[in-house]
């Protein structure tokens, strides 16, 4: 296996720790969890280049590399939802368009098309693991110093919906694009 391979099966493993982590009552819980998905975070950057610098770009690392990172990023969502961070709402979008791109990945993988990640993509993902970051390292503020407790929520929200929005564009690009090479009648 791969060192890429490993990276993506290293975030896969790294994910339920970081769930406990930020759902757990354990002193400084944001701040671990940051750390851990931060590594996380680091892994998903490195496994990509290292493939497409070593020509290591395998079937394996195609489909696990993004069910790794939507592993990640929904288990921070859920742990958001569940700290009552941001609007289940929100949440919804962000998940809605992740099962609606993954089904049209599986569909033109069928017909033996690949749907590249675009720019939206990649902006939504980077700025969703940057909110995410945020997130933690401000209720790490919050928890122990009670720093701006009161617009904790407000501001996490908005950095929530506009990855949702974010997410909603991109998915509107991406099936446009897909409409024209992949045959939805099959």
């Amino acid at each position: 296996m791969n060192t890429p391979n490993k990276l993506t099966i290293a975030r896969v493993i790294i994910t339920p720790f970081f769930m406990f982590a930020i759902l757990s009552s354990i002193p400084h819980r944001f701040i671990i969890a940051a750390l851990i998905f931060s590594i996380a975070a680091i892994t998903d950057a490195l496994d990509g280049k290292l493939a497409r610098k070593n020509n290591q770009i395998t079937t394996f690392g195609k489909f696990l590399d993004p069910v790794a990172d939507k592993m990640l990023t929904t288990a921070a969502l859920l742990a958001f939802i569940q700290l009552d961070i941001c609007s289940a709402w929100s949440v919804f979008i962000i998940l809605t368009r992740e099962f609606i791109i993954t089904s049209m990945r599986l569909i033109s993988a069928a017909q033996n098309i690949v749907v590249p990640a675009n720019i939206w993509g990649k902006i939504k993902t980077a700025s969703q693991m940057a909110f995410t970051i945020i997130i933690l390292l401000w209720g790490e503020l919050v928890d122990t110093w009670g720093f701006l407790r009161n617009d904790f929520h407000t501001v996490t929200n908005i950095m929530i919906w506009i990855t949702a929005v974010l997410a909603a564009v991109s998915g509107i690009i991406y099936l446009i694009q897909a409409k024209k090479t992949i045959d939805f009648s099959k």
